[in-house]
């Protein structure tokens, strides 16, 4: 029988605002356990919460960059429910009145755009972090918890059912990481937590349109979790159905040792949480004009970028893609060719030579000893014929040593390409004389024979001499 799945995630990003959403307690990752906590985020009788104005910012932000619908009225609600991590019973979460709905994410698998849509963003608090005495929570004796986490701000990213694959999935959990970095609002760091997702699975016969009995996998926090996971899920599903059985609703986790899901509980609905509105918290008015003034602080957003350097630079989709990877690299790009860098070399330079030294060293582009206007002067010296691409390369590295300026570098250890017909001359006769072997195997009609010529006039002008004056002067002198 065939199936096809069906696929939502709920995305989990913790805020990168220095305090949390409802107190002044620090949200600074790896602090002793149960440090950064007080009666407010432990719930403590008599205690009153106040929402952390720039958690609102930072959710309007990311449902502005989701092409989400804002509302001017939203409110603040008890998720009810026991689990030891929650010390108050309850979350403090958004239920019928989001901060954003209605938005839309487009990404592409296979060469193909697909549109997903976001149902909701809401705002909540995260809960604390169970610390277990075995790998999973199934082969565990103990747990004991940190609160430390308890009370740092989150948005919930909830999709529609709208993706097929776990290659979807994937795509669309790393294009929500790539805009929540460009729009500044979530560290993002998936090993910390920082940002991970809850996937939604069930499977229905191909062609069918009722949604079938779906399992949810919680907290998976990278992207070849969220791939293994839903292909190892999407499987167990399809053997039960074949064999007669029936899917039940549960929440599982993933066992990454064994490389399986493992069911945890059955599968919670809306009203099992008696959701009630938080009488301690005042609705949030949002004003057109506050949405307008924090629309107007979102960066170019990828997809924009992507089309102005296809159409307007010329660069290839594969190029485009890598240059807009990270808003830090698409800055860099930006600032070299304000300086009239030519782009395609421009984007030649930074996905070879700069990003390899940027690996080795594991170094960001921010702290780059190549600043963008040193890369855009050492493009302008090549253009103007003033190095060879393969002294380029040994400025490049002498700049990455130094910090100077490849003008100074070139002067200081007498780089500059030789152009004089003249002099090159000299060199072609003298390579000439001393290989008649290749110059015999090229008359002799083997083309790539003049490579190995080319190749000793470079060496014998130490690489500065101008190889389409070489090419040139070889070719007359070996009709």
């Amino acid at each position: 029988m065939s199936y096809e799945a069906v696929i939502g995630l709920e995305v989990h990003s913790e805020l990168k605002t220095n305090t949390k959403i409802f107190c002044g307690c620090s949200t600074t990752f790896g602090g002793e356990q149960n440090t950064n906590v007080c009666p407010v985020c432990l719930g403590l009788p008599g205690v009153l919460p106040v929402i952390n104005e720039k958690v609102v910012e930072f959710a309007i932000k990311a449902g502005l960059a989701l092409n989400c619908q804002i509302n001017g009225f939203s409110k603040f609600d008890r998720k009810n429910y026991y689990y030891p991590d929650l010390p108050k019973n309850f979350q403090t979460s958004q239920y019928d009145l989001p901060i954003a709905e209605n938005g839309y994410l487009d990404i592409e698998v296979d060469g193909k755009t697909k549109r997903i849509g976001i149902t909701r963003i809401h705002m909540e608090e995260d809960a604390g972090k169970l610390v277990h005495s075995g790998n999973t929570i199934n082969d565990s004796d103990a747990a004991c918890v940190d609160y430390n986490r308890t009370g740092v701000p989150l948005i919930e990213i909830v999709s529609e059912p709208d993706m097929s694959s776990p290659e979807e999935a994937r795509a669309y959990m790393e294009k929500i990481k790539q805009i929540l970095e460009y729009i500044d609002v979530s560290h993002c760091k998936m090993e910390e937590g920082n940002l991970r997702a809850d996937v939604n699975v069930s499977l229905r016969k191909v062609g069918e349109t009722k949604l079938g009995i779906r399992a949810e996998m919680k907290n998976l926090n990278s992207f070849k979790m969220i791939q293994s996971a839903l292909e190892y899920e999407i499987e167990r599903q399809t053997e039960i159905l074949d064999d007669g059985g029936k899917v039940i609703q549960e929440t599982r986790t993933w066992d990454e040792a064994k490389g399986i899901t493992v069911s945890m509980r059955s599968k919670e609905a809306a009203h099992d949480y008696r959701y009630l509105p938080e009488p301690d918290l005042v609705p949030i008015v949002t004003s057109p004009e506050m949405i307008e003034e924090i629309r107007k602080q979102l960066p170019e957003l990828p997809d924009s970028r992507k089309k102005r350097l296809m159409e307007d630079c010329g660069l290839s989709e594969y190029d485009t893609n890598i240059l807009i990877s990270t808003i830090e690299m698409a800055t860099y790009f930006d600032e070299v060719i304000s300086h009239k860098a030519d782009p395609k070399l421009a984007a030649n330079w930074m996905m070879s030579d700069l990003a390899r030294n940027l690996n080795a060293e594991g170094i960001a582009i921010a702290n780059s000893p190549v600043k963008a206007e040193k890369l855009a002067g050492l493009i302008e010296l090549i253009n103007k014929g003033t190095i060879s691409s393969k002294i380029a390369k040994t400025v490049f590295d002498e700049m990455w040593k130094t910090g100077d300026d490849a003008a100074k570098i070139v002067q200081d250890k007498g780089l500059v390409q030789i152009t004089d017909t003249k002099e090159i001359e000299a060199i072609v006769d003298a390579v000439l004389a001393a290989n008649q072997k290749a110059v015999e195997d090229y008359k002799g009609g083997n083309a790539k024979a003049i490579g190995a010529l080319v190749g000793q006039v470079m060496k014998q002008s130490k690489g500065k001499a101008n190889p389409a004056m070489v090419n040139e002067l070889l070719q007359q002198k070996l009709q």
